[in-house]
């Protein structure tokens, strides 16, 4: 075909860009979580001015009820835009199932050099400076319990799920007053209440706070850990304890405190993309 043709003018592809797009990956909210994703947003738009930044959801059933892009429609978009290199943030805790399907896309996905970046707590000092952060929030030893909830996996051969035992026993080491457990898979939160009856905790502490180990602390805080109904902080507060969350003002409006309204945490991710971006220097 003649690129200067009738048909070549109305064909023409769009010019190369140099730099790479940002790509960021979420599980999405339909509730008060966005605010979250959208702070996220800003400090990219703020740390990276001259970088395209585009997003894309992992959850198949926010995507069907809000027209949101996943990460294939998204990587498709860059690539008409002109651009040959990407690099995907996400922004999961751990890497599990959704991060090993991300990996499968950016692998296979044809067209483009894609640089898919690491998780919050996808290395041991990772973990180790994230629990440095989220410890301002505990109870004091001796003046209550603390609960860390993970989001956690149904798939017992999930290799993720040695990540999750290995923080709960790292956090065992390092707290007397902290335990973990997860809303799917292990470690299971009827193993934390065994603990905590045969133990005694609730004469020793009285109190309990429950703090959320995920980016955004929405369905899963509102209903699971804090609701009204056959929730963690309904069957704690059956066992006798005061329970409480973190919770952040915006505005008028009270959140219960994901991991994403953290500056620290924030800087983390920013931290794993601008490593990403660096390696395009040299592959």
């Amino acid at each position: 075909m003649y690129q200067d043709g009738y048909i070549g003018r109305k064909m023409l592809v769009p010019e190369l860009e140099e730099r790479p797009a940002i790509v960021v990956t979420a599980f999405g909210s339909s509730r008060r979580g966005k605010v979250a994703i959208e702070l996220f947003r800003k400090r990219l738009r703020d740390q990276f001015p001259g970088h395209k930044i585009f997003m894309a959801y992992t959850s198949a059933i926010l995507r069907r009820k809000l027209g949101l892009p996943g990460l294939h429609e998204t990587l498709a978009a860059v690539e008409a835009a002109g651009y040959r290199k990407a690099v995907v943030q996400p922004l999961h805790i751990f890497p599990g199932t959704e991060y090993q399907q991300l990996a499968e896309t950016c692998a296979f996905f044809p067209g483009l050099r894609v640089f898919l970046s690491e998780t919050l707590l996808h290395r041991w000092d990772f973990i180790n400076e994230t629990l440095q952060v989220v410890e301002e929030e505990f109870l004091p030893s001796g003046q209550g319990l603390n609960i860390l909830a993970l989001h956690g996996t149904p798939l017992a051969a999930d290799p993720v799920n040695t990540t999750y035992l290995g923080l709960q026993g790292l956090v065992a080491d390092l707290y007397d007053n902290v335990l973990v457990a997860s809303i799917e898979g292990i470690p299971d939160f009827r193993g934390v209440l065994a603990v905590i009856r045969r133990q005694g905790l609730v004469e020793k502490y009285k109190k309990a706070r429950i703090i959320p180990m995920m980016y955004i602390a929405g369905l899963h805080a509102e209903d699971d850990l804090m609701g009204e109904d056959d929730s963690w902080s309904s069957r704690l507060r059956d066992c006798g304890f005061a329970v409480d969350c973190p919770i952040i003002n915006d505005g008028n409006t009270r959140y219960f405190k994901g991991l994403g309204y953290y500056p620290e945490i924030i800087d983390f991710f920013i931290a794993r993309l601008q490593r990403s971006l660096d390696l395009f220097r040299y592959y």
